[in-house]
Order: C-alpha cells, then sequence, then structure tokens
C-alpha cells in the first residue's frame, strides 16, 4: 500500500531520530536527485529480489525503501520551508532594520530636548542610548516608549506626538521577532534540518547497502549492474572527466 509522505514520516521518525547526530551527513547530491534515484532503485532491484536475498537483501528489506525516502521527501520539505522563512526574515530585516534604527535615534533626540531641563532623564536618556547593536535597538526602542509613556508632560510641552510611543513598542516586538528568525541557525542548529539530514542518512544506509549487494551479484551482468550505480554521479564524474565513479560522500549542495 502506497503511504503520503507524512504517514511514512510518521511511521519512521522514531529511528531517524535514534540516529546520533554526530552520524548525520547531509545531502551528498540533489535532495530531488537522490529520491528519485532511491525510488529507480527500489524497482530496480526488486525485480532481482531472488538473486539478492542469498546476500542478505530480501524483497522485505527493499520495500524499506519506499518509506525511507517518503520520510526523507517530508523532512526535506519541512526543513526548506523554515529555510525559507530565515532568508525571507533575513530579507525583511535588511530592509526594516534602517528604519527602526532611524526611529530610535529620533526619539532620543526628541527625549534629550525635552528632558534637558531634568537631570535625571537626561541620564536615563544618555544610558539608553549607549550601545548600537540590533539587539541594543530593539531594547532601546521599548525602554524609549515606557520612559515617554511615564514622563509625558515635557514631551507634550513640545508638541510631542505620543502615538509615535506606541509605534516604538510594536516596532521592538515585531524587530525582536525577526531577528531570531533571521539568526535562527546562526545561533543554534536548527532541529528540522538535522531531521532532515538524519531523514538523507537513514535511506542513505539502506541505498548503499542494495547497491553494494547489487553490484557483487551482478559484477559480470553489466545488463542488471547498471541499475546499482548512480546516474547522478556517472554524469558528474563525464562532465569532469574522471574515470571512477565518485564515492556518494564527496560534498555537494543540495
Amino acid at each position: 500500500m502506497i503511504m503520503a509522505n507524512i504517514d511514512d514520516y510518521n511511521a519512521k521518525i522514531r529511528e531517524i531520530s535514534a540516529i546520533p547526530e554526530q552520524d548525520a551527513t547531509e545531502p551528498t547530491i540533489p535532495v530531488d536527485v537522490y529520491l528519485q534515484e532511491a525510488e529507480n532503485l527500489y524497482q530496480w532491484s526488486l525485480m532481482d529480489a531472488a538473486q539478492l536475498a542469498p546476500v542478505g537483501i530480501t524483497a522485505e528489506t527493499i520495500s524499506d525503501l519506499p518509506a525511507r525516502a517518503g520520510a526523507l521527501r517530508e523532512a526535506q520539505s519541512v526543513w526548506f520551508k523554515d529555510y525559507n522563512s530565515q532568508l525571507e526574515a533575513q530579507r525583511e530585516w535588511s530592509e526594516q532594520s534602517p528604519l527602526a534604527f532611524e526611529l530610535r535615534d529620533d526619539l532620543v533626540h526628541t527625549f534629550r530636548y525635552a528632558f534637558r531641563n531634568d537631570t535625571s532623564l537626561s541620564a536615563r536618556v544618555a544610558e539608553i542610548a549607549d550601545g548600537s547593536s540590533n539587539s541594543d535597538m530593539i531594547q532601546d526602542l521599548n525602554d524609549l516608549s515606557v520612559l515617554g509613556k511615564n514622563n509625558s508632560a515635557p514631551l507634550l510641552a513640545i508638541g510631542f506626538d505620543m502615538g509615535n510611543l506606541d509605534v516604538a513598542a510594536e516596532t521592538s516586538d515585531r524587530m525582536a521577532e525577526l531577528l531570531a528568525t533571521a539568526n535562527g541557525e546562526k545561533s543554534v542548529k536548527n532541529e528540522t534540518k538535522i531531521i532532515r539530514d538524519k531523514a538523507f542518512t537513514y535511506l542513505k544506509q539502506l541505498v548503499d547497502e542494495i547497491r553494494a549487494a547489487g553490484k557483487y551479484v551482478f559484477w559480470k551482468n553489466e545488463k542488471r549492474l547498471k541499475g546499482y550505480r548512480s546516474d547522478y554521479l556517472r554524469q558528474k564524474n563525464r562532465n569532469t572527466g574522471s574515470a571512477e565513479e565518485t564515492p556518494e560522500t564527496d560534498n555537494q549542495q543540495d
């Protein structure tokens, strides 16, 4: 029975998660290509099940390929969604952060003038203005909002629009969330990427076993042997002029 990718994922997630993180490898060839090769290998090796069984590759073993492939397909989709979300957040940050910094600077400028005759408030503004990092800006906007609302009289006296304080607080919240998303994988390993890499490793373990068995059994039968080789790697080697099949551990962007 054919299962949906999410069902394959749910059925295999325990085995996938059990793979030690240090043993998980990033995809060595494009994931969509590898998945298609795994599907092709399933169809090809299933026809050779009787010949492969004596060396430990049974029909039952081969039949696990589609489920592992489905689990990887789902894991790849989940990770790719998160990855794109991070890229989008980085793009939005590059567009919106200059405006947020400008708002912070405008508020600091206004507060310095409004509170110029109050030593305590002036010192507080100077303290807030100290620092220029992204996290400083986010905190400064919220601090300025609170400070302004608690000391509205001097601001109203110079015609300041108090609505800007709500804008500052809202901007602080929005930029904090955006920065967290944009920097997600820079500070901690993305869990969905780790699962994707483990799912690839889980599929690759079986693909490697079946290919090795097929190459062993059919080493004198080129007609059947060709189905146990990677078309992608063979084409890659042809393009680079390599005489032998490149090991599948070669680094390749996914």
